[in-house]
């Protein structure tokens, strides 16, 4: 699926930013009996429920004519919210510095979720100062099931 998410993201890119608009991240998955393709978008302001339409609108048939789905699939534009997950590297490095969670395949010491400031990536690893301790922990990247931006909700 990652073939077709990088060829729809090659198709309406270009369409996105000329809208204004940065092309977050696709994601083509299968729920239930459903496919769903996911397109985020975004700008500094945050984005609307407007902005999503014009964006469906403008795409819509570009990615009927490429025909790279061949399933019935229901398309999505949105946000990708305050708690965005990172799957990119720019996604990472954009938000060195910021709190994150990850989600782990297995536990590590105990733990299936770690919480932290994100100081360092690489090819390999993270490097998570953990919130209110004197602790840096390391975490290899094939270890990792979701990675996403930690928001304190008030």
């Amino acid at each position: 699926m990652a073939n077709i998410e990088e060829k729809v993201e090659n198709l309406i890119c270009k369409t996105i930013e000329d809208l204004g608009y940065e092309l977050y991240d696709v994601i083509y998955e299968k729920e239930a009996q459903d496919y769903y393709l996911r397109i985020f978008i975004d700008t500094p302001t945050g984005i609307s429920l407007e902005d999503c339409e014009k964006v469906n609108d403008a795409i819509n048939d570009m990615l009927d004519e490429a025909n790279y789905i061949k399933d019935q699939y229901f398309l999505e534009v949105s946000s990708p919210g305050v708690e965005r997950v990172l799957r990119k590297e720019k996604h990472l490095q954009d938000n060195l510095g910021k709190e994150i969670v990850c989600n782990l395949f297995k536990p590590i010491e105990k733990e299936k979720q770690i919480e932290g400031v994100l100081q360092e990536v690489d090819k390999d690893k993270l490097i998570l100062q953990i919130e209110g301790k004197e602790e840096v922990r390391e975490i290899q990247r094939k270890d990792i099931a979701k990675m996403k931006l930690k928001y304190h909700w008030n």
